[in-house]
Formats: C-alpha cells, structure tokens, sequence
C-alpha cells in the first residue's frame, strides 16, 4: 500500500546517498594523506633531532619535510572543512576538494619559506648571539611564553573560530569554479595560519625534527579545532605552554623528550 512511493524515495536517496559515499571517501584519503606523512616524516627525521633550533638544511630540502610534515599534522582537522565545501559546492568535478586541499597547503608552504628565512637571516647576522649555550636558551623559552601569551589575544579568537565554524568563511568569500577551489583552500589556509603560528613557532623551539614534540603540536591543534570548550581549551592550551616555556628558562634538563643540542651552534639555514 505504501510501496508506491519507494521507487520516488529510492530514486531521490540514490544521488544523495553516492555524494555521502563520495565525502566519506575523501575523508578517508586525506586521512591516509595524513598517515603517510607521519610515516615519511619519521623515516625521513629519524636522528635529526638535535633539539631547539635544529638545523633546518637547505631550502628545497627543509620545504620537502614542511610541506609534509604540516600535511600530516593538519589534513585530519581540516578534513570537515574539505568536505562542507564539496557538500555546498556547484562545481562537481572530483578535482575541486584536491584543489582547495592544495591551496590551503600552499600557504602553509608559504609559512614555512617566511620561517627559513627568518631562521637563516638571524643566524647569518647574530654572529653565534643565538647559539644555546648563549642567547638560544632564552629564545626557546620566550618563544614558548609568546605562543602562550598568543592564545589569549582576540586574534587568535577570531581565527580559531573560522577554522571551528566555517560555514561563514566559506560562504562570505565564496569562488566558483576549479579556481575559486584553489583560492578558497589558500584563504582557509591563512585563517589556519592565524590561529596556529605561534604552536609552530613553539615546535621550532623545542625540535623541529622531533616526531615527539610534532606530534605534541599537531594534538593540541586538533584539540583546539575539535573539543567542543574553546575557551577553555585555549587556556589550557596558554597555561601548558607558559609550563613548557618556564622549565625551558630555568631548567631544561628536566623537560621530557627534549634533546639539549650540543655544541654552541645555532644553524638555522
């Protein structure tokens, strides 16, 4: 009696159902994106670690590791952002996700040559100021107390509420088109940039090429971006680091994980 209307309902739920497939899908390949990068950036990493400001190489190979390296960090929060604008978007080709994907990693590439180059400038001109055993014991601690004084700020605020809720952000600065994907994912990626500079300037601090301390960061990036408590988890976010930066200026020894570099070098780039 009822079934007259199943064919309707089932040709309706058909198209509906393959683009819930098709979301989940991708979900499933940036989070296997995200795993390879774990696992490339451990092999690749793998004794490199020689504690705050580690050797960043050369350009093309530091770029390499970044690239990757964020990818792997930050794939699985943006991951929701990826797939609302597929589910809102007009523009069906299958390229339009991977395009806002590579966009939003474009900057954070962008991020990371600004971060070389601030890192080999100042060591070109310290003259070894920056070494640990003279100034870069206190820079690695104040960095890690103006990554905790950062997250207090309205900017951070405000940023950390696009990359929550982006609904707003995506609609207010909406492209059509495989173009538009692009600068939509690069536009996400400056707003994530905003909100998560000062825990990738804190990474440099205690060893860019610690999968541990990576792995530290890329938690409480998620954390920020999942839990449901912002402001609390930013306090908490600010109240840990400010820890970190503490026992980094007066005792660094008795900080987990963290290897003390040898030598008096500092070399950045």
């Amino acid at each position: 009696m009822g079934s007259a209307a199943s064919p309707g309902t089932s040709a309706g739920l058909g198209p509906a159902y393959a683009a819930a497939r098709a979301r989940l899908g991708l979900v499933a390949a940036l989070f296997a994106l995200a795993a390879l990068g774990w696992l490339w950036t451990s092999r690749e990493m793998r004794g490199m670690d020689a504690g705050p400001w580690t050797s960043l190489g050369s350009l093309g190979w530091f770029l390499g590791i970044w690239v990757v390296m964020t990818a792997a960090m930050m794939l699985p929060s943006v991951a929701p952002t990826v797939t609302l604008y597929t589910r809102i978007t007009k523009e069906r080709s299958p390229l339009s996700p991977w395009l806002f994907t590579g966009g939003y990693l474009l900057i954070w590439a962008a991020a990371g040559l600004a971060a070389y180059v601030v890192g080999a400038a100042a060591t070109s001109w310290s003259g070894g100021a920056l070494a640990w055993s003279r100034a870069g014991h206190g820079l690695a601690g104040a960095t890690l107390l103006v990554a905790a004084g950062y997250e207090l700020t309205p900017l951070k605020d405000v940023c950390l509420s696009k990359c929550r809720s982006p609904l707003g952000a995506l609609l207010g600065s909406w492209r059509d088109g495989l173009t538009g994907a692009a600068r939509m994912g690069a536009r996400n990626g400056a707003w994530c940039v905003g909100c998560c500079w000062a825990l990738m300037a804190s990474l440099f601090a205690l060893g860019v090429m610690s999968v541990f301390w990576m792995a530290f960061v890329a938690g409480l990036i998620a954390l920020e971006k999942t839990l449901p408590w912002r402001r609390g988890v930013t306090l908490g976010t600010a109240a840990l680091l400010a820890g970190i930066g503490v026992l980094l200026l007066v005792a660094p020894e008795a900080l987990p994980r963290l290897t003390l570099p040898a030598g008096d070098s500092m070399p950045m780039g």
